[in-house]
């Protein structure tokens, strides 16, 4: 399973590190340790990420270590060796919409920045994923953090040796790329 547990963390939720935990920075995408007990404060629980303010800053934390926030962990999805092409992109789409802007909660994939993804059969044999994407503005500073959550989460997939997320801004990104859900969820008709 890919979304979080049936315990639910709130937005304003104050806790304190259960354990040393890693977490990603926003918007800068570097992995670093929190120390145990650490106050954090969530910021949004959605997919299978958390994400936390703490001391100013806004972090993710991915679903293996949300038991630091009192949670059971998510692990990563796995598609085993030998699926079809067919297999490999349900499985990519699947991933993509368990991830979600750290400040924006609705996926990506309804939110409307994923263009696109193809599976590429290379010559020696292995598979190459590569997704087309964008960001609700060119200047956004999320681009690099969703993206590499995007690849994590899809490289679950044994048979890919490679997951490529390209950033374009043609055609440049629009509310009305979002799907109906994610206009309500987000208020925005």
């Amino acid at each position: 399973m890919s979304q979080l547990s049936s315990k639910r963390l709130n937005k304003g939720d104050k806790l304190q590190l259960l354990r040393e935990t890693e977490v990603i920075s926003v918007p800068f995408g570097k992995a670093i340790t929190l120390p145990q007990g650490e106050p954090v404060e969530v910021m949004q629980a959605r997919g299978s990420t958390v994400s936390i303010g703490h001391q100013g800053r806004l972090y993710m934390v991915e679903g293996s270590n949300l038991d630091a926030l009192g949670l059971p962990p998510v692990e990563r999805p796995i598609l085993p060796k030998g699926a079809s092409n067919d297999q490999i992109a349900e499985f990519a789409w699947q991933q993509l919409r368990t991830c979600f802007d750290p400040e924006i909660p609705v996926n990506i994939v309804d939110l409307g920045l994923v263009y696109g993804l193809k599976v590429v059969d290379l010559l020696d044999g292995r598979k190459m994923l590569n997704i087309k994407m964008t960001l609700t503005a060119p200047g956004c500073g999320m681009g690099e953090v969703i993206a590499s959550d995007a690849r994590r989460k899809i490289q679950g997939a044994e048979d890919l040796s490679q997951v490529n997320t390209e950033i374009v801004f043609d055609p440049p990104w629009s509310r009305e790329m979002m799907t109906e859900d994610a206009r309500l969820e987000l208020g925005m008709f």
